[in-house]
């Protein structure tokens, strides 16, 4: 493949970059030469699923697919919170109340149609012409502007405390992490999100990527 993309099922632990470098070296060194290859939207690196890889000439279209819908799934981890939303950050212990599944259901329902979203610190988002992760690691704290997303559908697939476990699709610049955070204040718990698979985006599905190792890559 000279021009395209490349539908990769990102597994957990790596970055997005880090999938994007191992496919560069495994084209490149089929073609002989360096390749040009991007991606259209990263995953933090505990998260799992679909990535549009775009190679060579499609590389300047990747904004367009960076725009799209996308559809994820998600396990909330309900009366803990986590310092980045996640496994990775630093969890606290914030609530032992259990809420009842009506609750839960009724705390959902609030969060369809247009929603204001504060992006979390740890994100890839630019202050100031900063990365805002790098700063919040240097311990400054940016300031995060709200923005107003779509959440198209928000489906409860089962829920066992203290785990709640949902299926969303959203506009893109929606982040789930702080969804799971916002799902958590409402209820009254803390939450952060444990586990995150994106599914779709646009009309992009799971079931047509594949894995590193199935596209070639060895040892990834």
């Amino acid at each position: 493949m000279v021009d395209g993309t490349i539908l990769i099922d990102k597994p957990a632990e790596m970055t997005s970059f880090g999938v994007v470098a191992r496919v560069r070296r495994l084209l490149s060194e089929q073609q002989g030469k360096k390749v040009k290859v991007g991606h259209t939207g990263t995953l933090d690196p505990f998260a799992t699923g679909l990535m549009i890889i775009v190679v060579g000439k499609e590389c300047k279209n990747a904004e367009h697919y960076s725009k799209l819908d996308k559809t994820y799934e998600a396990t909330i981890r309900l009366g803990q919170s986590s310092t980045t939303g996640d496994p990775e950050g630093e969890i606290t212990d914030t609530s032992s109340r259990v809420p009842t599944h009506e609750e839960v259901v009724a705390a959902l329902s609030q969060f369809t149609g247009l929603v204001t979203q504060r992006p979390p610190i740890y994100s890839a988002i630019k202050i100031d012409g900063q990365r805002a992760y790098k700063l919040a690691r240097e311990g400054k704290a940016p300031d995060m502007p709200e923005r107003q997303i779509t959440i198209h559908s928000l489906d409860l697939v089962d829920y066992t405390y203290p785990e709640l476990k949902i299926r969303t699709h959203v506009s893109s610049g929606t982040y789930i992490r702080t969804l799971a955070e916002d799902i958590g204040h409402v209820l009254g718990t803390g939450a952060y999100c444990s586990q995150l698979r994106r599914t779709t985006i646009g009309e992009w599905k799971i079931e047509g990527a594949q894995t590193l190792q199935e596209f070639g890559v060895l040892n990834p």
